[in-house]
């Protein structure tokens, strides 16, 4: 095991390494990091079981011992050449970015406020891009930042110099987002971990313990003085799902460790709920909080205040401003090679993903059942080190629209869906500019992979698009809409119908005219799809396996919705391209192999229990380790419609890799059974895996299949160990902060 780890290291280094540009290699540092944690908790086990008789022979724990000290110094300079590499590549950027133009207090009498946004789908972003498109009418210059952007200099980003105010103060808006179970997204990683440190400083000092943990980890703050958070205002709002345990964990950690850093706040903390109306909470916050707040305390003059409330009603009728430019070309041009750093942070996944065939495609339910579930292999051996992946990943699949809704929204808006284009920076917005996705291209292909066309459009959506409506009718339709009023209609005739942009134009309000370049402005981008990867990469290092739950809806009007990724994935010939990148998941075997595992994976859900058990076949087979017991749980409708990958799970349960394998047919009889109910009914087998042989729990489905995993691991853990719910709940949190209890639900 030993060398399978150094071997990951290793490949991590040389992505290091051999990666251009800026904010590519934040995932392979966060790799690094783990795998040296992975090393270094194998070397102390290795030396417990030497001191308590182990054979392991004197010269290996030397070799490993020696190994630890030449890959520790491999990261460190490869991350310090990734530092220079960045350090260098910036500098033209930089340059540009700290030319801040002269403000103008007439039209901006309440200053700067930077925005800063973490966000994993874009929804962060895009109501970041809402205040700034109020900035100026409420008499504030607003600079929106994603905080990846940041992560190399926190307190410099925080604090730029010609943005602070006449008492040297810094005003900053923070939206963000909470990922999966109560993580920080992908771009906010840093800043959060920075934030962990100022509270850790803010409250007690650190404990000797503290200090020898951190020992040999990447240093985040580089001595940095948290003192400079003194000149720092701010607001924050947190985007989050009350479906998940740990709600909007994000905001409220940012809120409080601001506050504690010594920052002061400027309005109460907005909290955001998806599971009901997150657009609706953020408006209600923008418009009666965080505006109000912004008036009131740099506006001081009350006439002006007045006036500047006026430029709301006096512009309605504005057309929405256009940051880009279309320059049409006469004829077929190949794509720039833009160079990484002038891409926009939340479109690189455009220029880096990696074309891949699909080498393999099966239906995995039967005839019989009216669903779709399929089993996609994916051919990585050409892709090189761009992706790479491990057992039980993340897989991303970058979709395409079908041809007939590009189609139809070309014919409304007269597109020649043939003509090819270079996006640019409209006059007045080059200093801002960044690319956000290969041009030249052909409106077809913009349309196709770019534009976010079938999903639901949010309703600040709805009121840019009525800026570009002919008809009045049709205008004051998506104007109702928007509005705080029209939210049931909204709701209704749009979330509930699954209306997506191309509906509303084509079908809804025909009347809409729109230049390519505002179309382009407007329409959300489309963002790539996540599944868990259902296979080893010790097995399949030329393969990715992805189980796909094909999604098809009826609509009310009797039409069909549906889901752009998996029905691409679903019409996809064999040897068919698709671009794709993998990304961590934090799915990952313990480093002792004769621990015992139970997974919980009802449905697609399998996926990486299928992938772990095929790293366990080969830990068992090829590695010659001890492995320990393999407990399943899978539920589904019924035995003979949807129990998906039986043959593979029959086997391994005859060649005795899963010890044990429980199913839960929800259908089969009267009284519905799911998982957590046969959990609970083998609640003193289930404590004495945890608590007696150190098993690791694995948890993958929907949030209300988790929550009630949780609940009954919680009355287990309450039982057994004869505590309330409280401890019993500090019990499984302390297994999640120790890898032993992962989760990975979706909404």
């Amino acid at each position: 095991h030993f060398f399978h780890l150094q071997n990951q290291l290793l490949h991590q280094i040389h992505i290091l390494l051999s990666s251009p540009g800026i904010g590519r290699n934040q995932h392979h540092r966060f790799a690094i990091k783990q795998t040296l944690k992975d090393h270094s908790r194998l070397s102390a086990h290795k030396i417990k079981m030497d001191e308590v008789g182990s054979t392991l022979p004197f010269t290996a724990m030397i070799a490993a011992g020696v190994s630890t000290l030449i890959l520790g110094s491999g990261l460190a300079f490869a991350l310090l050449k990734s530092k220079k590499e960045k350090e260098g590549n910036s500098s033209s950027i930089d340059s540009k970015e700290e030319e801040i133009e002269e403000l103008d207090k007439s039209k901006y009498p309440g200053g700067y406020i930077t925005i800063y946004y973490g966000s994993q789908t874009g929804t962060a972003e895009s109501f970041s891009q809402d205040i700034e498109r109020e900035g100026e009418d409420n008499g504030f210059k607003i600079n929106v930042v994603d905080l990846e952007e940041i992560e190399e200099d926190l307190i410099g980003g925080l604090a730029k110099e010609g943005m602070k105010d006449d008492r040297g103060m810094s005003r900053a808006i923070f939206l963000m987002a909470t990922y999966g179970e109560g993580e920080p997204t992908d771009n906010a990683a840093t800043f959060i971990r920075f934030l962990k440190d100022v509270t850790e400083q803010s409250t007690l000092e650190s404990t000797e313990a503290a200090s020898e943990e951190k020992k040999g980890e990447e240093e985040l703050s580089n001595d940095i003085d948290v003192s400079s958070l003194k000149q720092l205002e701010f607001a924050v709002f947190g985007l989050g799902n009350r479906q998940y345990e740990h709600f909007n964990a994000m905001g409220k950690l940012v809120d409080s460790a601001l506050a504690k850093g010594g920052a002061s706040r400027i309005a109460k903390l907005g909290l955001g709920d998806d599971d009901d109306d997150l657009e609706g909470d953020f408006e209600n916050w923008k418009d009666n909080t965080l505006w109000p707040a912004l008036k009131s305390k740099y506006i001081l003059d009350d006439e002006l205040r007045a006036s500047v409330g006026k430029k709301n009603s006096e512009q309605l009728e504005k057309l929405p401003e256009c940051h880009i430019a279309v320059e049409y070309l006469d004829g077929p041009s190949e794509p720039d090679n833009t160079p990484i750093e002038e891409v926009h942070i939340s479109s690189k996944h455009y220029f880096t993903a990696v074309d891949c065939p699909v080498s393999l495609k099966r239906e995995l339910r039967s005839p019989a059942d009216d669903g779709s579930t399929l089993h996609v292999e994916i051919d990585i051996s050409n892709a090189g080190d761009e992706l790479k992946y491990q057992t039980a990943d993340n897989l991303a699949i970058l979709p395409i629209n079908e041809d007939s809704v590009v189609e139809k929204i070309a014919n409304v808006l007269n597109y020649d869906l043939g003509a090819y284009f270079r996006l640019q920076p409209a006059k007045g917005h080059e200093s801002k500019h960044a690319v956000i996705f290969p041009t030249p291209c052909t409106i077809h292909d913009c349309l196709a992979r770019y534009c976010d066309l079938l999903g639901p459009p949010r309703r600040s959506e709805l009121k840019l698009l009525a800026a570009y409506a002919k008809d009045p009718t049709s205008k004051k339709a998506l104007l109702r809409m928007s509005s705080k009023e029209g939210k049931a209609e909204y709701k209704e005739k749009v979330l509930d119908a699954k209306i997506g942009i191309a509906d509303i134009i084509s079908n809804l309000c025909p009347s809409i005219e729109m230049p390519l370049e505002h179309f382009i402005s407007v329409c959300p981008r489309l963002q790539p799809r996540y599944y868990t990867i259902s296979s080893s990469s010790s097995l399949y290092p030329n393969s990715i396996h992805a189980t796909v739950s094909v999604l098809q809806q009826e609509r009310n009007d009797g039409s069909t919705f549906k889901g752009v990724c998996s029905n691409y994935l679903s019409q996809m010939i064999k040897d068919g391209k698709v671009r794709a990148f993998a990304r961590d998941s934090t799915f990952r075997l313990p480093s002792d192999a004769s621990k015992p595992i139970i997974m919980i994976g009802p449905g697609t859900g399998i996926a990486p229990m299928r992938a772990l058990l095929q790293e366990r076949a080969y830990q068992r087979s090829t590695q010659k380790l001890s492995i320990g017991s393999n407990i399943l749980y899978f539920g589904c409708k019924s035995r003979s419609h949807d129990f998906i990958y039986s043959d593979e799970l029959n086997a391994y349960e005859k060649e005795d890799l899963l010890t044990k394998m429980y199913l839960a047919f929800s259908r089969e009889q009267d009284q519905k059974v799911y998982v957590q109910h046969l959990l609970a009914k083998n609640s003193k087998e289930t404590w004495e895996l945890i608590n007696d042989e150190g098993a690791h729990i694995y948890v993958c489905g929907g949030v209300k299949m988790g929550q009630d995993v949780s609940e009954a691991l919680r009355k287990i853990v309450s039982e057994h160990k004869n505590c309330n719910t409280v401890d019993a709940k500090k019990y499984l949190e302390s297994m999640a902060s120790n890898g032993r209890f992962v989760q990975e639900l979706w909404a």
